[in-house]
């Protein structure tokens, strides 16, 4: 992976070396007399060449064709319908003839002359505007108050149509009027080509610079016609240096530094966060945030984009200390930056920009809980920008008065853009399996459809499951790990009791149990298989694995101690597989899943308890998690003893404010 990023990013990249100048309007040039080494055209610009190309367009006349062949078949449409038309009136068959006659060479003459279909585009306020009619392949150059349009044709035909009787100059009127159509037409497909060829043909120069002629002397200030200058000397530069030099080598080059960016990311993966170096999920997320960017860099330098603090860097940081640390976020973010050093102008600059809004970003987003946070870290990176950009100016101009505040708006825009970060953190939490505080926070919300049919079907597993929720959190804030992560597993880790509620104690509301009338074995079955229940359920509604992964770990592989114990005291003599007692596990692997397990044992054990005294808790919580130690289910969690006395302590103070038991003993312990 790490190998096809490299390819990738570096593919891309710009291939040329970059000029080596930095230059502004209105400044003052404080490098070395410069002198041109090349003649060079001096270009014209962006306004100069745009009018030229408006004068330009504005003497291509627009171009329409003379239809010769559309008559013929008017000619032939008109005496069909003639006929019909005047049989169908019953006028005089002697007076016919004479009026086809009369009424066809009019509308020959108009055809003849040209119908013209006006363009209002082409008008621009006008009654009539001049038009290129092509004819024959012969174009000459005409008013549109030369040819008839066919209000005007229809005009004229009536003008000088004469009928001895009203009638029948009314039904020829009406054919001749649905026989006009134009035969001049725009061509709009052959205008064009005319009038790209002439802006084509213009020319994008105005002048040259000779060679060993002098661009700019030291301490000049940079005016316009300088600037065209230094500007036209640059991009000159930078298209000869495409042909300077091997492009391979230029690309080996490349290589050799993207790679070495990204060895030293695999290095600290590999030293500090092995979790991640060891997940190719993980992995693949992080080298492909560092392909995007990097790719959104080379396409903006590609398309000459104005400023490249258009590009939202900020984002980078906030994605990666969301959704893993913020040591992993500044580590990438580093490594970001010092690989598009390589490609920006004024490299320095650029860094010290992205390098101190990226630790504000960082900073400002510990825990994203709150949508507003989000807001607010946009806030702290815009101030952060405009602090060193009225810094950076101060240091070059010594003057508040030659801010060019126009130049702070790239960077509002990035600040704006990294607000995608929200949309993409959710993307990449689907794609890529992983789960953000945000994920968690939506969880953890007992509205949540999965909890209210948990807090409905089986109302005493939901209260237990709440009460398992804050002990675990309470211990792992104070031990250091993930709250709400511990949080959310403690809701859902018994998800799988509400296939058969009835079987577990805290759903039962009478003194008669499901339990009695079934074999040991068969009760244990059931017990266990909650389990299983539960990570079917939680897949099933697309729960994060690393939820699900308390649901496998919450009893480890310990053995459902009642069933087993009752088929040793009541079949002494039977053969006992203890396997079928005992849970599939795997144990507790991380702090968080190890709280959990203890959370989960002690609420459920202080439910026995008749007379919840300071002693009984204390006994009952040292007993508990003293008797998970013995069994080996916390081996493979990292909670040193300290942590261990911690959990006690927390625990027991908590039971005893929930039984509201004087906690004067646990002072002195």
């Amino acid at each position: 992976m790490m190998v096809l990023t490299v390819l990738i990013i570096t593919f891309f990249l710009p291939k040329q070396p970059r000029f080596r100048y930095e230059f502004q309007k209105g400044k003052v040039w404080l490098n070395k007399d410069l002198v041109s080494p090349f003649s060079f055209a001096i270009l014209k610009t962006s306004p100069q060449v745009n009018t030229d190309k408006q004068d330009a367009l504005e003497n291509v006349l627009p171009i329409y064709r003379y239809n010769t062949e559309l008559y013929s078949s008017v000619e032939e449409a008109y005496l069909n319908e003639f006929d019909v038309k005047w049989r169908g009136n019953a006028f005089p068959e002697e007076e016919k003839q004479p009026n086809k006659i009369a009424s066809l060479k009019l509308l020959k003459g108009i055809y003849e002359k040209g119908i013209i279909a006006i363009n209002p585009k082409h008008q621009k306020g006008r009654k009539y505007y001049d038009i290129s009619l092509l004819n024959n392949n012969i174009s000459k150059t005409i008013s549109t108050q030369d040819v008839f349009t066919v209000q005007t044709a229809l005009d004229y035909f009536n003008s000088t149509f004469t009928s001895t009787k009203v009638k029948e100059k009314e039904v020829v009127m009406n054919l001749v009027e649905d026989h006009l159509q134009p035969n001049i037409v725009f061509d709009e497909k052959l205008t064009s080509i005319v009038q790209n060829n002439t802006i084509n043909s213009l020319s994008t120069t105005r002048g040259m610079v000779q060679k060993g002629e002098l661009i700019i002397a030291k301490n000049n200030v940079i005016d316009d016609e300088v600037f065209q200058k230094l500007q036209s000397f640059k991009e000159t530069y930078e298209a000869q240096t495409k042909t300077i030099g091997d492009s391979k080598l230029v690309y080996l080059g490349q290589i050799l530094l993207v790679g070495f960016i990204l060895t030293l990311l695999m290095v600290f993966l590999s030293m500090f966060r092995k979790d991640i170096f060891n997940d190719n999920r993980q992995l693949s997320l992080l080298l492909l945030v560092i392909t995007m960017l990097l790719l959104a860099l080379t396409w903006s330098i590609k398309l000459n984009m104005p400023s490249l603090y258009y590009i939202p860097f900020c984002i980078v940081p906030i994605i990666i200390r969301i959704l893993f640390d913020t040591r992993l976020a500044l580590y990438l973010h580093l490594l970001v930056i010092l690989i598009a050093g390589f490609f920006v102008p004024n490299s320095f600059e650029f860094v010290f920009y992205q390098v101190t809004a990226g630790m504000v970003a960082i900073y400002s987003i510990r825990n994203l809980i709150k949508r507003e946070q989000l807001l607010l870290s946009a806030l702290f990176i815009l101030t952060a920008y405009f602090i060193c950009f009225i810094g950076i100016a101060l240091l070059r101009d010594g003057s508040f008065k030659d801010i060019e505040w126009i130049n702070f708006v790239p960077f509002i825009i990035s600040v704006l853009l990294s607000l995608l970060a929200y949309p993409l953190i959710y993307a990449f939490e689907r794609v890529f399996g992983i789960t953000s505080d945000v994920a968690l926070i939506e969880l953890t919300n007992t509205n949540n459809k999965l909890l209210r049919e948990l807090a409905f079907k089986a109302p005493g597993t939901f209260q237990h499951s709440l009460q398992v929720a804050n002990l675990a959190e309470a211990a792992i804030f104070k031990i250091g790990g993930n709250s709400l992560l511990v949080r959310a597993g403690a809701l859902y880790h018994d998800i799988g009791k509400i296939e058969n509620p009835q079987y577990f104690i805290e759903n039962q509301n009478t003194t008669l149990s499901p339990h009695d009338k079934l074999p040991y074995e068969q009760s244990a079955q059931i017990i266990i298989k909650h389990v299983h229940k539960g990570i079917e359920i939680t897949r099933r509604h697309q729960l994060p694995e690393s939820v699900i992964d308390f649901i496998r770990t919450h009893h480890g592989n310990t053995r459902v101690d009642y069933f087993y114990q009752s088929f040793l005291k009541n079949s002494p003599e039977k053969f006992v597989d203890e396997n079928i007692f005992r849970y599939p596990g795997p144990i507790p692997f991380s702090k968080e899943t190890g709280v959990l397990m203890l959370a989960d044992s002690v609420e459920a054990a202080s439910r026995s308890i008749k007379n919840p005294n300071a002693q009984n808790i204390n006994d009952l919580v040292e007993r508990i998690i003293n008797y998970k130690l013995e069994q080996n289910q916390l081996d493979n969690c990292d909670l040193t003893l300290k942590d261990i006395e911690t959990i006690k302590l927390i625990f027991k103070t908590m039971l005893m404010s929930i039984y509201h038991v004087r906690i004067d003993y646990l002072q002195n312990v």
